[in-house]
């Protein structure tokens, strides 16, 4: 392998004795074999660089050995001693190697700032050779040429003076040089932290940004530095967006960077799948999971844990600043990558306060983190993240009676009724959710909260259906949270023939649609009588109705009473034919053909039980066929 490294400085002309123009060029030469070994170059030919004192620059050319090697990351670089100590205070204090050493090289500078390409441009400089600063390099020949300690001490006009003033003067005064030098900071640090680099263009760009004062202004330049300010490392992006927060910059526009950050710098969502929103759904959160196991980089996931973390810890406190798709987005990433546990309740507290506003496919959030394994193997884990769910709706409740005690404002626990609700049509659907986190669930809301139980029964039926070895204790337990009287005629009529509902639910059923379907009749008739009748005349009817709703609720109180009694007697006739059926056949035969014989009583009572079975039966099938229909 051969590594070449050339200097190269400008053609210099020098007139010999015929009047003819010569340039030299000068060039550093390391060459290596395959084998790693060495080949020393005696025959090195430098230039050296001389300023007379007539400041005037003389180029002599001889043939002079090279009296140091330094290595710089896997470069070594054969130079002569006396350029390079004329100016680097740090190589004249520094103890060399005997020469007689066998490491290949004099000195070795680990952790040189901006790597070898960098000290080849110091090189250059401390031959006389022209270099040229550009924003891509001063930053790392900045910190360089103090590595090296390049002071005016050394020599008037050395490289820090020359590196801080293009970075002064140059740097500082362009928007896109600034945003070049701290990028290229990155890689510098800590050098470029303590040089102040990295403060002092974050200032700058701060400066740039707040500079205009009127709204006008804003409205115009808000888009122009947000694309610039997404590039940066989220330490220079959060010290920016911390310093233009204390400048009480729009929580909007502060919200607005930070989701563009978040979009560029944290894995990106599938949004060819059908119902994907903008920050993803559920399908994709889950392929970012199932991933984990062949995520084998751990620094890339500790740097999005990172930003992860410092983008939740500078979310505006304002409702408005960010929408509630991007904080359940970022709670899942926050999930997935493991980030820190007070931050994940925090950003649920944020999520709580505008809960209203979001879908169901946001609120799928996945259960475990990049790495994380199950510790008892014969515990059954859940798709979703079940408590992470109830934390951010208890936190809803906690910030809605907090509003409704201070500012007095309107209930909206009405509006996620249905989020809820549907939430747990799509969890029902999971065969390890347990029943407890299931019902905990359910009853977070209060009970005037839902208008309507249809969805809470569409939910309950696909747990029902997906748990057929509930007991029946279960199934109880779990039905007792519906209201069978806030069912639509539709919801009636299909509990009224389902099958997984306890016989108790069915008769409520049957009853609460017996009740709606008399008072929307009744609803009706009094519509159409009360069109022609006038304000005085529309009262009195109104009395009456009230009056037979009464006496239609003590009828219904009897028939139930009726109904419940037709039940207790169902009960006890299922007991006895279950008696019955102990016995032996030939015993029942005999004793039915005995009382034949005798006087008929037995076979009366079978026949009557038969017959009053048969009828009670048909009673209430008659009475379930006549409510569905």
């Amino acid at each position: 392998m051969q590594k070449s490294i050339q200097l190269d400085r400008p053609e210099s002309p020098r007139n010999d004795s015929n009047g003819t123009n010569h340039v030299h060029n000068q060039r550093i030469v390391e060459t290596e074999t395959a084998d790693g070994f060495k080949k020393k170059e005696q025959s090195c030919f430098c230039l050296f660089v001389c300023l007379c004192f007539s400041s005037v620059f003389r180029f002599a050319t001889c043939q002079i050995p090279t009296d140091l090697s330094i290595q710089v990351e896997d470069v070594t670089f054969h130079v002569h001693k006396y350029p390079l100590v004329s100016k680097c205070g740090y190589l004249r204090t520094v103890e060399l190697p005997p020469p007689n050493s066998h490491l290949g090289y004099d000195l070795k500078l680990e952790k040189f700032p901006g790597g070898s390409e960098t000290f080849e441009i110091i090189l250059k400089f401390c031959y006389g050779l022209p270099i040229s600063l550009n924003p891509d390099t001063v930053a790392a020949t900045r910190c360089a040429s103090e590595f090296l300690d390049m002071t005016e001490a050394m020599e008037d006009g050395n490289l820090i003076a020359k590196t801080e003033a293009f970075f002064t003067f140059v740097v500082l005064s362009s928007w896109n040089d600034t945003v070049t030098v701290l990028r290229s900071c990155e890689i510098l640090s800590p050098w470029a932290e303590n040089l102040q680099i990295v403060r002092r263009c974050c200032d700058s760009i701060i400066s740039k940004i707040s500079r205009g004062n009127s709204a006008e202004e804003m409205l115009i330049e808000e888009n122009w530095w947000l694309k610039d300010v997404t590039t940066l490392h989220i330490s220079h992006f959060l010290r920016i967006i911390t310093a233009l927060r204390a400048k009480e910059m729009k929580p909007e526009i502060i919200g607005s960077c930070i989701i563009r950050y978040g979009e560029k710098w944290l894995p990106s969502t599938d949004t060819k799948t059908e119902g994907t929103g903008k920050y993803g759904n559920r399908i994709n959160d889950f392929q970012v999971m199932s991933g984990r196991k062949q995520e084998t980089n751990i620094g890339q996931n500790k740097e999005r844990r990172t930003i992860i973390e410092s983008l939740v810890s500078i979310l505006p406190p304002q409702k408005e600043a960010v929408p509630c798709k991007f904080l359940l987005w970022m709670l899942k990433k926050a999930i997935v990558y493991a980030a820190s546990p007070v931050l994940v309740l925090e950003l649920e507290k944020k999520i709580g306060m505008v809960l209203e506003n979001a879908s169901v496919n946001d609120l799928l959030i996945p259960t475990n983190s990049v790495g994380e394994q199950t510790i008892d193997s014969t515990e059954k884990q859940t798709m979703h993240n079940l408590e992470a769910v109830q934390r951010i709706l208890d936190y809803f409740l906690i910030y809605e009676k907090q509003q409704l005690q201070q500012q007095g404002l309107k209930s909206t626990a009405s509006n996620i009724s249905k989020l809820v609700d549907s939430y747990l049509a799509e969890i029902a659907s999971d065969p390890n959710v347990s029943i407890d986190k299931f019902q905990v669930l359910a009853e977070s809301l209060p009970r005037e909260a839902r208008a309507s139980h249809d969805g809470l029964y569409r939910a309950i039926d696909t747990y029902l259906q997906t748990h057929p070895s509930l007991s029946e204790h279960d199934r109880r337990r779990l039905c007792k949270i519906m209201d069978c009287g806030k069912f639509s005629l539709d919801a009636c009529a299909h509990a009224a023939q389902n099958d997984r509902l306890p016989l108790r639910i069915v008769i409520q059923v049957l009853f609460s649609e017996q009740v709606k379907m008399k008072a929307a009749i009744q609803g009706k008739d009094y519509i159409a009588s009360d069109d022609e009748s006038d304000k005085e005349s529309s009262q009195s009817p109104s009395k009456k109705e009230v009056k037979s709703l009464k006496e239609e609720l003590e009828k219904i109180k009897i028939q139930m009473e009726e109904l419940q009694r037709d039940y207790s007697e169902l009960q006890h006739d299922y007991e006895k034919v279950n008696n019955k059926n102990r016995k032996t056949t030939w015993t029942f035969g005999w004793r039915k053909k005995k009382s034949a014989l005798s006087d008929g009583k037995l076979d009366r009572e079978v026949t009557e039980e038969g017959h009053y079975r048969s009828n009670v039966g048909c009673k209430a099938g008659s009475r379930r066929r006549q409510s569905i229909s």
